[in-house]
């Protein structure tokens, strides 16, 4: 189940590799049974880009939906009806990608240059010393950069000047998957390994370092346990999974943790007002009460379907598959309220919300809105 490790230094490599070979001894996905529809909805329109094999971040702003493929291609697309805005290609393959403000686009390709689009055309370029995997966040006129180094870069959006660098001591061994960037009010979120830095994005300095859970083991592989994004909010509480190892909450405001619990896990964690849901390593669903980490139901309906990310939309959760499917739970109960088809390749990206408008992007370049009635 163990996605690409990452090291910025020397590594017993032997160890990394016998651990995600493992991921190819994948147990029987669950048979899927018949559901009976108990909600309406449907799919209301779809695009085609080139196949998706990073981890795309699907940027929603004032609207538009900004996504981007293996091929370079970075494109707006109006949430409601599909229609492409702007359409632009930098020339490379991509690795990290998409962060936008609604004007501007960012993304990383796998030769480590960050490229900054206005308007569906690149404007500036800046070489990084590591690779980056976790989509770049453009905010407050500036681009911001962590790689799998764990050093952040922030940058002028309009010419690209170096602002500041942040590096902070840490284990050499990291994940090659999205983790946490992310802005609340004049703070900037980082992960580092397990712990959630506030830092000032003026400066570059840290205000507070609050860890979600305590790293275990013996070795790096076993101490892995880096923040996985995105997170999700609710006012000042951000709450998001360790790899591995925990799901918890941080609240933003004043840097400090609300509650971790145990877990195992390997994507990001969705949630509204009341939950935070999450799937296992074996795709069990937990989902856990926002205020305490408490328990309230689990589900083993859809194990090692290999789930995306889950995202809260209305009275239900919505989990896609390795097969293209999305999953409609109740999220009071966990109960199979709907069952909805892409194309067949695994969902590739966390599902995403703009208004009623939900999307998803599959391995294979399908882009699929709906919405439900």
């Amino acid at each position: 189940m163990m996605r690409t490790l990452k090291t910025a230094g020397a590594l017993a490599l032997a160890a990394v590799l016998g651990l995600v070979g493992c991921a190819a001894d994948r147990p029987t996905p669950a048979a899927l049974q018949p559901v009976e529809a108990k909600i309406a909805g449907r799919q209301v329109w779809n695009q085609k880009i080139d196949s998706v094999s990073f981890p795309l971040a699907v940027a929603v702003r004032a609207g538009r939906f900004h996504l981007a493929s293996d091929d370079g291609t970075v494109l707006a697309l109006e949430a409601a009806t599909g229609r492409e805005i702007w359409r632009g290609q930098v020339g490379a393959k991509l690795s990290a990608g998409v962060g936008s403000d609604g004007r501007h686009a960012a993304v990383v390709t796998k030769g480590n240059e960050l490229v900054v689009l206005d308007g569906g055309n690149p404007t500036w370029r800046a070489k990084l010393d590591a690779a980056v995997v976790t989509a770049p966040l453009v905010a407050g006129e500036r681009v911001f950069v962590v790689g799998v180094d764990r050093v952040v870069h922030a940058f002028d959006v309009l010419d690209g000047r170096r602002l500041w660098t942040l590096k902070r001591p840490g284990d050499s061994l990291t994940l090659s998957q999205a983790g946490v960037l992310t802005p609340y009010k004049d703070t900037l979120l980082v992960g580092q390994g397990a712990r959630l830095l506030g830092v000032d994005p003026v400066k570059g300095t840290v205000r507070w370092d609050t860890a979600l859970s305590t790293a275990r083991g013996t070795n790096e592989v076993e101490r892995l346990a880096d923040l996985v994004g995105p997170p999700t909010r609710l006012g000042s509480d951000f709450c998001m999974r360790a790899f591995q190892n925990a799901v918890g909450c941080i609240d933003a405001e004043r840097g400090t943790l609300k509650w971790t619990q145990n877990g195992g896990g390997i994507e990001a964690v969705g949630g509204d007002d009341s939950y935070v849901f999450a799937a296992d390593g074996s795709d069990r669903i937990t989902t856990r009460r926002r205020g305490s980490g408490e328990v309230a139901w689990t589900s083993e309906v859809l194990l090692n379907r290999q789930l995306s990310a889950p995202v809260a939309l209305g009275p239900t959760v919505v989990f896609g598959d390795f097969e293209g499917q999305l999953h409609f739970l109740s999220r009071d109960a966990g109960k199979q309220l709907l069952r909805l088809p892409t194309d067949g390749s695994r969902i590739a990206v966390p599902p995403v919300l703009s208004d009623n408008t939900l999307l998803v992007v599959t391995r294979s370049g399908g882009v699929y809105a709906f919405r439900p009635e």
